[in-house]
């Protein structure tokens, strides 16, 4: 069982801070809705599901002091407050679905006092983060039976504990698919430019005891071409309504070499993670950012100082054509994807 990620103690919430990872387990108390932009913005709380979940508590501690008496002026305040926190990261859809969650609940309960309507956004995020530790483990359990025993995964970035409140996306069909008793292994890409994959990935999973080995990100085509690769399982932080998704910048590259090795690319992530709302991958907002992260590693330069530029787009988008099934808590979905989809989101 991965470790508790996200969680809301003694009024305030604590996360880890995961930019401390291999080297340190160190958890980070967030009191206010500028340390939480920060925390997101920063990567010490990162993946889709538990940015969403950071995003609610983050609301609720940018309205807790408001000092509004009267609905109209306590919604400016909520408005103001997820603008704010809604400018930290653009593409994982989840953070955003989240504050319309949370706004939605305010505007629903107009009627009573704000200090009524404050206690029920904490609750509220209470239930995302409760809701999101039982979608994973469904999840996880929809996806494990895709997986035979002695299966060896490929995974990308992290999609586990560490991405969400509880089990994760991915990874949670691992974790659960060991549970039911089957041996599986796991070769995890380091994932470029942050290393995501070798350092939380590689951490998360040695701490449960499930093999994992790591792999340079340009070393995947060679382990596929030499038949190590049963499956090639990747979380999402944004999935259109024909099943183009987005995901760490490197899973189009596996997906494009899962196709040409015939070997299943599924993707994982709950409903949240779904934005029928955007037609197609190409409407998806990618994220950019500094180059400082491409051009320097551990604090040392590894490109010239000067007259060298880079370009760091976080997130690349997977065609549709290339998702062999997308894994949710409410089941797994095949092509067709664009009926399918809007199917299992009424």
């Amino acid at each position: 069982m991965p470790v508790e990620t996200i969680s809301w103690k003694v009024n305030s919430c604590h996360i880890i801070d995961q930019t401390r990872l291999p080297e340190k387990l160190r958890y980070k108390k967030i009191q206010t809705i500028e340390e939480m932009w920060t925390a997101i913005r920063e990567l010490q709380v990162r993946g889709a599901p538990a940015i969403g979940i950071a995003a609610a508590y983050g609301l609720y501690l940018g309205i807790r002091d408001s000092q509004a008496r009267e609905f109209a002026s306590f919604e400016k305040d909520i408005e103001k407050a997820s603008k704010y926190l809604g400018s930290s990261r653009p593409t994982a859809v989840n953070l955003f679905w989240a504050l319309e969650r949370m706004k939605d609940l305010a505007r629903k309960h107009r009627e009573i006092p704000v200090r009524m309507i404050k206690q029920k956004l904490l609750e509220e995020a209470h239930l995302i983060l409760a809701e999101d530790i039982r979608s994973s483990i469904a999840l996880g359990d929809a996806g494990a039976e895709l997986l035979p025993d002695g299966a060896r995964i490929l995974t990308h970035c992290n999609a586990g504990g560490l991405a969400t409140g509880g089990y994760g996306t991915a990874l949670a069909v691992i974790y659960r698919a060991v549970e039911s008793g089957k041996k599986i292994s796991v070769f995890a890409d380091e994932t470029r430019p942050l290393l995501q994959g070798a350092r939380l990935t590689c951490w998360e999973l040695a701490m449960n005891n499930i093999p994992v080995t790591a792999i340079c990100d340009n070393m995947a085509a060679w382990v596929m071409a030499r038949g190590m690769v049963d499956a090639v399982l990747v979380g999402a932080d944004r999935i259109a309504a024909n099943g183009d998704f987005a995901n760490k910048i490197g899973t189009y590259g596996l997906a494009t070499l899962a196709k040409a090795h015939r070997i299943p690319f599924y993707a994982a992530a709950p409903l949240s993670t779904f934005d029928i709302s955007l037609e197609n991958g190409d409407l998806i907002p990618i994220e950019e950012r500094d180059a400082s992260e491409v051009m320097r590693l551990n604090g040392k330069n590894i490109c010239p100082s000067e007259g060298v530029a880079a370009f760091n787009p976080a997130f690349d988008v997977t065609p549709h054509r290339l998702v062999t099934a997308f894994i949710t808590e409410r089941g797994v979905i095949r092509p067709p994807f664009d009926s399918k989809i809007s199917r299992i989101l009424r």
